[in-house]
């Protein structure tokens, strides 16, 4: 029995999800998004585990090093491109793949003598304004980067919704309108769709897709569940009850007095806090599944541990399991009892959870 709080890391089901996006974007290839440690769920186990996919995504060139010195040599993508032209030399010796987004790295390509060619994906902002060359621009940098000795033909085109977990908002038909008028006049390979996209959005699918979030079994969707969208969770967040003890009406738990017992009940603690990356602004009554049965969490969260109200005639006894997230207990619910999203509770696990991989 483990005496830390467990992540416990299903690759079966992250097999499953990736089938789950073939069915859904059968025309499409498969970027699959495993930036930010594979959404807290380990990115070289993670990618050992997708081999179906046609290529893998990361935001920074330390996790593409870090997936090539694991013997992963499928293509790899840096989703916010290279940072210096001193890193040129280092994608090209790994064979990394990179987007342009803006002039300094446009120039720096132009500039760069190198021993070969790099695979670019250029990127257009088309509306969310974050990353990406103005459509204006769109065309020059196209011609430029055709032009350059130090990328090779065939350049990819790519944009980002801001509003694609919005089913039927209006941005998102401008910003697919706007990318599709851009590239119509384009041999080259296209990719547009995100998790949202890819499942509410055929029209956007393009060439290439990118699952982030709906590989790890969660909806990208606000008050929906990864199964409604036949999505199985890969993580199940565990830990154990270490202590109980009764508190009277009146009484109160935890930091600041936060919750009053309103009748005599039996409080359990349980092995888990935001030391460990459990929200600490999950609100009294968040779930909690423990040996079998839902309780409610009580109390503030406390750095190791959180306390849940048992009731007045506990069956539970000290060791029993803790599910705080999993095929159990929807991590969406979580998430918004702590008033955030799943990719951040997922990112948010710290080195103190043990991790532990099964294969079913």
């Amino acid at each position: 029995m483990s005496r830390r709080p467990v992540a416990q890391l299903n690759l079966a089901a992250l097999g499953h999800n990736l089938q789950r996006v073939q069915q859904l974007a059968p025309a499409s290839k498969i970027l699959a998004v495993l930036k930010a440690n594979a959404y807290g769920h380990g990115l070289v186990k993670v990618a050992q585990a997708l081999t179906a996919a046609d290529a893998f995504a990361v935001a920074r060139i330390d996790e593409a090093l870090a997936l090539r010195t694991a013997g992963i040599v499928k293509p790899i993508v840096l989703l916010e491109g290279f940072y210096e032209a001193a890193e040129l030399p280092v994608l090209l010796a790994n064979n990394l793949q990179t987007v342009v987004h803006n002039e300094l790295q446009l120039q720096a390509l132009e500039q760069t003598a190198l021993d070969g060619q790099l695979k670019i994906w250029l990127k257009v902002d088309s509306g969310m304004h974050r990353l990406g060359v103005a459509p204006e621009q769109f065309n020059e940098f196209y011609r430029r980067l055709w032009q350059c000795p130090a990328v090779q033909p065939g350049i990819r085109l790519m944009s980002h919704f801001c509003c694609a977990d919005m089913p039927g908002s209006d941005k998102t038909a401008q910003q697919l309108a706007l990318f599709q008028q851009l590239c119509a006049d384009k041999a080259e390979q296209c990719s547009l769709a995100n998790s949202a996209a890819i499942i509410c959005l055929p029209q956007s699918h393009c060439d290439w897709v990118r699952p982030g979030l709906m590989l790890h079994g969660i909806s990208p969707f606000a008050n929906q569940q990864g199964q409604q969208h036949q999505l199985q969770p890969a993580m199940r967040l565990s830990s154990r009850l270490i202590a109980m003890r009764q508190v009277q009406a009146g009484e109160t738990v935890g930091y600041g007095a936060y919750w009053q017992a309103e009748k005599d009940t039996w409080i359990g603690v349980i092995a888990i806090g935001y030391g460990d990356g459990y929200p600490r602004h999950a609100v009294n009554g968040t779930p909690v599944w423990l040996a079998g049965r839902e309780v409610k969490l009580v109390g503030r969260v406390s750095m190791d541990m959180i306390t849940v109200d048992l009731g007045s005639e506990p069956t539970e006894t000290i060791g029993a399991e803790a599910v705080l997230w999993g095929p159990e207990l929807a991590i969406e619910r979580i998430a918004r009892c702590a008033d955030t999203i799943p990719y951040e509770l997922l990112c948010n696990i710290t080195p103190r959870v043990d991790y532990q991989y099964i294969s079913g």
